[in-house]
């Protein structure tokens, strides 16, 4: 749920330094991104980039708190400071601002009045399949279903992110691309003599996309090719959630499955985080 701070980051201004066209931020701010591994927010702050957008992250008591990473006192990052009591203490003069980020607190001066504008810009928090996720400008949850996540009958696996310094969207369209199996993935299940892809439907589904391919790749490694059947057609189905992020279940003999959702997160045009690829075997 959005407080009203929040809410009125749906009107921000585009950052000074974007290295975004001004029409593509306005779209992209729309969307929802996770941001950070839910376990690396623990007792001190830690500082994020979104969209050119510097953001600070941090635990209050029992929620995770998303906020611009400036202090309005003097413009310090808040993602030097310290956590006490839920509250978030500026690291250049003390001031402590609440998980709604309200001004609680200014040491020099404890006895004067607070203006209530004295407020971080806050923005919405929410922690799912082991990652935190956020929006600068939606005042509506849209997170990519991941339903097996969580599930018994599955292994969840978040894997660690890393950063690329190239763009968010050519990593979609990288995890998408089945040609590339003969190539790339050799050491692992790809195969230089099935280099052939068969002609595959794409469907409109929701806000998204739904395909199903199928073609005679196998998807176990090297050592594991005896475990298919003869002749086994594998199903690859994949979900498209914009802006930048896909699932993929691959279908395997005897009913198993593999799920994975990927996730790239722009900090800038040329630079991007990939978070949240997370496979469920049964």
């Amino acid at each position: 749920m959005l407080t009203e701070n929040s809410k009125s980051s749906a009107a921000l201004n585009i950052p000074k330094d974007c290295t975004f066209k001004p029409e593509d931020w306005a779209i992209l701010a729309q969307y929802w991104y996770p941001i950070a591994a839910a376990s690396e927010i623990k007792d001190k702050p830690i500082g994020v980039k979104l969209l050119d957008v510097k953001l600070v992250c941090y635990r209050s008591n029992d929620r995770i708190v998303v906020a611009r990473d400036l202090c309005f006192h003097r413009g310090a990052p808040l993602s030097l400071g310290t956590v006490e009591n839920g509250e978030i203490i500026c690291p250049y003069h003390g001031f402590r601002y609440n998980c709604t980020g309200q001004c609680t607190a200014i040491p020099a001066h404890p006895d004067n009045k607070i203006s209530p504008k004295l407020k971080l810009i806050v923005y919405p928090a929410v922690e799912r399949y082991g990652l935190v996720w956020t929006s600068l400008a939606s005042a509506e949850e849209d997170i990519p279903p991941f339903p097996t996540w969580g599930e018994a009958d599955y292994v969840n696996i978040l894997l660690p992110s890393f950063d690329i310094a190239g763009s968010a969207g050519r990593q979609l369209e990288g995890f998408l691309d089945v040609s590339h199996f003969a190539f790339v993935h050799t050491e692992t299940f790809g195969d230089r003599n099935n280099t052939v892809v068969p002609t595959y439907k794409v469907e409109a589904e929701g806000k998204g996309l739904h395909i199903e391919y199928w073609s005679t790749v196998s998807n176990y490694g090297k050592q594991q090719l005896t475990l298919a059947p003869e002749g086994f057609n594998w199903l690859r189905e994949f979900r498209v959630f914009p802006p930048f992020a896909a699932s993929l279940t691959v279908h395997f003999p005897d009913e198993g499955k593999l799920n994975i959702l990927n996730c790239a997160s722009p900090f800038t045009v040329i630079l991007y985080t990939f978070l949240g690829l997370s496979p469920s075997i049964t």
